[in-house]
């Protein structure tokens, strides 16, 4: 057990003496300002990250921190974790293939921020001694729907990683074909293993703030730049076809653009962790974060559209994935150059750290402790002994997430997909319980989840090709149908004291 704690401590060390060679040949051999700029940027972030999370004591440190953040640093962390390689470069790859219909579409996240921030946050007082998901649904249904709902978090946190990781693949592949695509995206996500294993939430959040600061200029940088380059609005304008512009021609376009702004308007609502932000802090602070990281959230997705159709401007014939990366190699300033690709890094980084840590958090505090301390095991961990066990699954969780994603394809579609995971099975009954509906127990709950993840599966096999509505879509009203017949035709359980993991 000792071994394996320390075993992350002796990576670190491992890699600190092969990033401090890499840095030296870099500057010394190869004269290149762009690789001393990532490699510093790399670096910074790795300290920030240890060092922030020197206080962690305990496993609810771990998980949530000291629940004392400010309003801002709940709007950077949230801004950071979503604005990720499936927002940004997926979003640039789909709308230099198909227009700016699925920039538009993605302002459904951003409604669904602004929502969560006025309707859900204030109502997250109840819950302010969780530290997952999970804890909220045994608060209502029992402790085995705390383990369903942990493993569909788990399985939800690993398909948004796994956007993360292919975006970072795309990001190597294109800007450092000398070097080796997994050895690139073994070195950037290592960092991020690292400090999450040594820092958990506190680590997390604090190495969003600095990663948010450079993707807050860096994005703007890029589009105003490569806009410059394709010689304004106007070339645009007569370039790109038909359509990409303003898809709203005809009611096709129409009813595609309303499918997909209501899938992603719930694709990701109330996914792990983004809920862990919101047990960060008091509820006022929350709520302005949120609302504020939404709002934010409008000209970002806008900004990253707008860089795929210059990239189409100056090059229609591109691979759709490599638009983004293709105006910072070729439209932007030389000297910015360096910057603006450890911006793209950031963004894919800030983005992962978040769900790796909410992957590991689900895992032990919605699976494994349900599991242990049932009637079967009648186990209990020290706070000391959990948090051991969080880091090292923090550690595994990292590694395997890089090897089963380095072969899948555009990170919006694993995106798409990875949403039938969630909001079919967990959403309905999450929402009934935060607004004081109270469900009618276990049977209840599993009955319209499975439901739910029924109507996701078929709807994806059988009738997408067919329709507008998205799959997730679909099986979140399977699930809210269910849902209202079981309540009304169901017994309400006895109230009683439900043992959940809650702190």
């Amino acid at each position: 057990m000792i071994q394996c704690v320390i075993l992350p401590i002796h990576l670190f060390h491992l890699y600190r003496k092969t990033a401090t060679l890499i840095f030296i040949n870099c500057v010394t051999e190869m004269h290149d300002l762009t690789w001393a700029i990532i490699m510093l940027y790399l670096i910074v972030t790795l300290g920030i990250g240890i060092f922030s999370g020197r206080s962690i004591r305990n496993f609810s440190h771990f998980a949530v921190g000291h629940r004392n953040f400010t309003a801002f640093i709940i709007f950077c962390t949230l801004s950071a974790s979503y604005i990720g390689g499936g927002y940004t470069i997926g979003n640039a790859a789909k709308v230099y293939s198909h227009g700016m219909i699925y920039a538009f579409a993605l302002l459904g996240f951003s409604l669904k921020e602004i929502l969560v921030g006025t309707l859900i946050a204030p109502r997250m007082k109840h819950y302010q001694d969780c530290l997952s998901v999970g804890d909220m649904i045994a608060k209502t249904y029992g402790n085995s729907p705390q383990i369903f709902t942990g493993i569909f978090a788990v399985l939800i946190c690993a398909g948004i990683l796994g956007a993360q990781i292919n975006a970072l693949s795309t990001i190597f592949h294109t800007f450092f074909p000398e070097i080796n695509t997994l050895i690139g995206v073994l070195i950037s996500f290592f960092i991020i293993i690292i400090y999450c294993t040594l820092g958990g939430m506190k680590a997390v959040v604090y190495t969003d703030v600095f990663q948010f600061l450079i993707l807050a200029v860096g994005i703007p940088i890029l589009f105003i730049s490569g806009l410059h380059k394709v010689g304004g609005w106007s070339t645009i304008n007569t370039s790109v076809p038909t359509g990409f512009l303003f898809p709203f021609g005809s009611a096709h376009q129409i009813w595609v653009l309303l499918g997909l702004f209501i899938a992603f308007m719930f694709g990701e609502i109330l996914v792990p962790p983004y809920v862990q932000r919101l047990f960060m802090t008091n509820p006022k602070s929350t709520c302005r974060g949120t609302v504020a990281s939404g709002i934010l959230s409008i000209p970002v997705f806008i900004i990253t559209g707008l860089i795929g159709l210059i990239a189409y401007t100056n090059n229609h014939t591109l691979n759709s994935n490599l638009a983004l990366p293709y105006v910072i190699m070729n439209l932007a300033p030389p000297v910015l150059k360096g910057f603006l690709i450890a911006a793209l890094i950031a963004i894919i980084m800030s983005s992962a750290a978040g769900f790796l840590n909410a992957a590991a958090i689900s895992f032990i505090n919605d699976i494994m402790q349900p599991i242990c301390r049932s009637k079967i095991f009648d186990l209990n961990f020290s706070q000391l002994a959990l948090l051991r066990i969080t880091k090292i699954t923090t550690f595994l969780v990292g590694v395997l997430a890089v090897f089963f994603a380095m072969g899948l394809k555009n990170a919006l579609d694993i995106l798409l997909f990875s949403y039938n995971l969630w909001s079919p099975i967990v959403l309905v009954p999450l929402v009934a319980a935060i607004f004081g509906i109270a469900g009618r127990g276990a049977f209840h709950y599993f009955i319209s989840a499975l439901g739910g993840f029924a109507g996701a599966m078929l709807w994806r096999g059988f009738i997408a090709n067919v329709a507008y509505l998205n799959s997730a879509t679909f099986g979140i009203l399977v699930n809210l149908l269910l849902f209202i017949i079981m309540y009304n035709f169901l017994r309400p359980m006895p109230k009683k004291r439900v043992n959940s993991n809650c702190l």
